[in-house]
């Protein structure tokens, strides 16, 4: 009996990762070379002029991809509205501070005059993170483009992300689900060198800890000090809170120095130390910004390799 179950379960994680590899397969670095050539360039010149405006567009380009593939994969779903009595997954509360949706209409706009048709919302958002990155003094790379967009989009699901008061089981739960790896993991934390966070996020850290520390003792006292000035008990202020690192609109290897020093904002970043093959990558890239940089794109290419539209939307914020 238990080799009977034993084998069901190796078929059935051979046909994920077989349904998985298709997905990752039917995206190509050339795909739309003959349809739309110049597609990368116009949605490079999209974010670099949303970027020369506003400094914070880099990080919220890279999270709304991020949030993209983590449900339904990478077909751009968090870009739809919501409609009639279904909300959609930008209403849900993980994603209401979501922001430079402007910017892949704008990319989509001009892209509709060149090639109407073509390229599809969710190949925008992942060109649009890669170019994010790079803008930002980090890596570049080529992105595998032939994604297309869902149809479905659903503020329920969103409660499927990766929260920033998991534990290191529930981050590792969250990303093997999506065939993501504890190297992908502590890889893609790394985008949380740029942008900043709400005191919502991090709150949990700093008052009533739990039922005998009133700030999570993991964290280093002035860090813990500071954060509570900035987000008091009772805080009333909508926009308080503070930037994801000091160079906050650099993408550097100083998010993971800082965890290392007790200075990570989030539990699910502190929560990296508390596995040693995840601590381990937390210290090699915290002494290697190369290491990093490298794992960083693998990790990303693999995650927005993570297929499941069925069109290419005319207009990124409502089905065909």
């Amino acid at each position: 009996m238990a080799l009977i179950v034993a084998v069901f379960l190796s078929l059935v994680l051979m046909m994920l990762f077989s349904a998985f590899s298709q997905r990752a397969d039917s995206l190509s670095l050339n795909y739309y070379e003959k349809t739309c050539p110049n597609a990368e360039s116009i949605v490079t010149n999209a974010v670099k002029s949303a970027v020369s405006k506003d400094k914070t567009v880099p990080a919220a380009l890279l999270r709304l991809h991020f949030h993209d593939c983590f449900i339904r994969g990478c077909d751009a779903s968090v870009l739809l509205y919501s409609k009639g009595s279904n909300k959609a997954e930008k209403d849900g509360p993980p994603n209401v501070s979501l922001h430079a949706f402007y910017v892949i209409d704008s990319a989509k706009k001009e892209l509709e005059a060149w090639c109407p048709g073509v390229v599809s919302c969710a190949d925008i958002l992942a060109l649009a993170a890669r170019d994010a990155v790079s803008l930002s003094g980090g890596p570049s790379w080529e992105v595998p483009k032939g994604r297309k967009d869902g149809r479905t989009s659903k503020a329920s699901e969103t409660t499927q992300l990766p929260a920033p008061t998991f534990n290191i089981s529930q981050l590792q739960q969250s990303f093997s689900q999506r065939g993501l790896s504890m190297d992908d993991l502590v890889a893609l934390s790394g985008g949380h060198t740029l942008g900043f966070s709400h005191c919502s996020s991090f709150k949990n850290r700093i008052h009533n800890f739990n039922s005998t520390h009133e700030i999570d003792p993991s964290m280093h006292p002035s860090f813990a000090a500071n954060l509570k000035s900035v987000c008091p008990k009772n805080n009333k202020a909508k926009n308080a809170g503070t930037s994801m690192d000091p160079s906050s609109t650099t993408f550097d290897n100083t998010y993971f120095k800082l965890i290392l020093q007790g200075k990570g904002l989030f539990s699910s970043d502190q929560a990296l130390l508390d596995f040693p093959k995840t601590k381990d990558l937390v210290s090699k890239f915290a002494s290697s910004q190369e290491a990093f940089t490298k794992a960083f794109v693998n990790s990303m290419i693999k995650m927005s390799s993570i297929t499941g539209g069925q069109e290419i939307r005319k207009d990124c914020r409502v089905v065909n």
